[in-house]
């Protein structure tokens, strides 16, 4: 990977935030299978209108709330912010294993889907640990952590399975988001142990203007056009 800042450091902290961002992305797509197990068993009376907007409700939060987590990890660093972001959406994901109405579902999939915005904490964080050529390196090594939709989507059926003694009690299908909850905790707990704080050096700490100053150039926008399509196409289809 080239040189690298703090060498074992670097590499340390780029594991364990490819892990965390694995498992914020497995909670941040849980819906597609929960949602579905408990419309197809009877569970939750929902229309197709209804099921679109649970499963999208997670991805908009996550979405939304990368601006300003990726300006708080500027400000702050990777590693508390990091554990604020998994803290939360260990709390959320596990409290939706008490929501029985729409309204609640739809409150739940708002507060565990800023574990979408550990993307932006984990590009920054991981990004920083880097020089400039090795950066891409450590970005792609970084983005495996998409493969939290695939631990979801393959494994999430098969706890459903086993939660609920092969849907002979189907109420045990609310032990899923608290499995994920339980597991999401460990992982800050693995995360606060190992990952090392650092934040970028700058001569003086930036305004709100200052850091939004990227959003005049076209290429921002434009370049957010393509992740829109491309990602926004990869997160329809896993969910």
């Amino acid at each position: 990977m080239g040189v690298m800042s703090n060498g074992s450091h670097a590499n340390r902290v780029l594991a364990l935030n490819t892990l965390a961002f694995t498992f914020c992305f497995a909670i941040w797509t849980i819906y597609g299978v929960l949602i579905t197990y408990l419309v197809d068993h009877r569970i939750v009376n929902f229309d197709k209108g209804q099921i679109g907007w649970l499963i999208g409700i997670p991805v908009l939060t996550g979405s939304i709330l990368r601006l300003p987590v990726g300006m708080l990890t500027d400000r702050y660093g990777g590693k508390p912010v990091y554990i604020g972001v998994m803290l939360f959406s260990a709390i959320s994901v596990y409290l939706t294993s008490y929501a029985n109405t729409y309204t609640e579902f739809i409150l739940a999939g708002l507060a565990f889907g800023v574990s979408g915005a550990g993307f932006a904490v984990g590009i920054a964080y991981s990004s920083i640990w880097f020089p400039k050529e090795s950066q891409g390196t450590a970005l792609g090594v970084f983005g495996i952590g998409n493969a939290g939709s695939a631990v979801t989507s393959i494994g999430a059926p098969r706890l459903l399975e086993y939660f609920t003694h092969g849907g002979k009690d189907l109420e045990g299908g609310r032990h899923l988001p608290q499995a994920y909850g339980i597991a999401m905790l460990g992982m800050v707990f693995v995360f606060a142990l190992l990952a090392v704080p650092k934040r970028l050096e700058l001569d003086h700490q930036k305004s709100v203007g200052e850091m939004l100053a990227p959003l005049r150039d076209m290429r921002v926008w434009r370049f957010g056009l393509y992740y829109f399509v491309v990602f926004g196409a990869y997160v329809a289809l896993s969910q």
